[in-house]
């Protein structure tokens, strides 16, 4: 059994917004650790849903140094942010949410991609509201896979082995979103 898109949907429409993403953090404390602020969650972290990144190609003789934009194959981009100084830290943190049909191969390529794309020099596309805040690349750039409960063991095992964190999710059907659905069918 596999899990659903509309899971899959809901999960990347609430780790899009900063308050979702710091209750998914402390699902794995270690990263809940290396917000700036938890007074200030807002302030402390951008949360980008399927990020941008310019990498810079480095200067070859006489050309100039080139840029490229790539979309880096994860769900939500978590940037860590000084709230007092509005500078982005070097901690980056990038959810994977487990997709539809897909097995550990697939899912395990997608951080590994990550990791070689965002080891030459890079800045992101920030979103509109946070353009002004100086988004060079990372010291730091960690993981968090988010897993389904029929997310199939051999991901689990795969994750432990791998010694990458993941945190497993239960979606809860929202009574507002049924109310409708049980009105119709009375």
């Amino acid at each position: 059994m596999t899990c659903k898109k509309s899971d899959y949907e809901q999960l990347l429409a609430e780790y899009s917004n900063p308050l979702s993403a710091i209750a998914l953090l402390k699902q794995y404390r270690p990263y809940l650790e290396a917000v700036p602020s938890l007074r200030r969650p807002e302030e402390s972290l951008i949360t980008i849903p399927f990020p941008i990144v310019r990498l810079r190609q480095p200067a070859s003789g006489l050309a100039e140094k080139t840029t490229e934009a790539r979309i880096l194959p994860c769900e939500v981009a978590i940037l860590m942010c000084d709230p007092e100084w509005k500078i982005k830290t070097g901690i980056e943190i990038f959810i994977f949410i487990h997709r539809p049909d897909e097995d550990f191969s697939d899912l395990l390529r997608r951080w590994r991609q990550i990791q070689v794309w965002l080891d030459k020099d890079y800045e992101w596309v920030m979103p509109p509201r946070h353009k002004h805040i100086f988004s060079e690349g990372a010291n730091a750039i960690y993981p968090l896979f988010v897993i389904f409960p029929e997310t199939p063991d051999r991901i689990k095992k795969g994750l432990q082995g791998a010694n990458l964190p993941f945190v497993p999710q239960v979606i809860t059907v929202d009574q507002e979103e049924i109310a409708p659905l049980i009105r119709e069918n009375v």
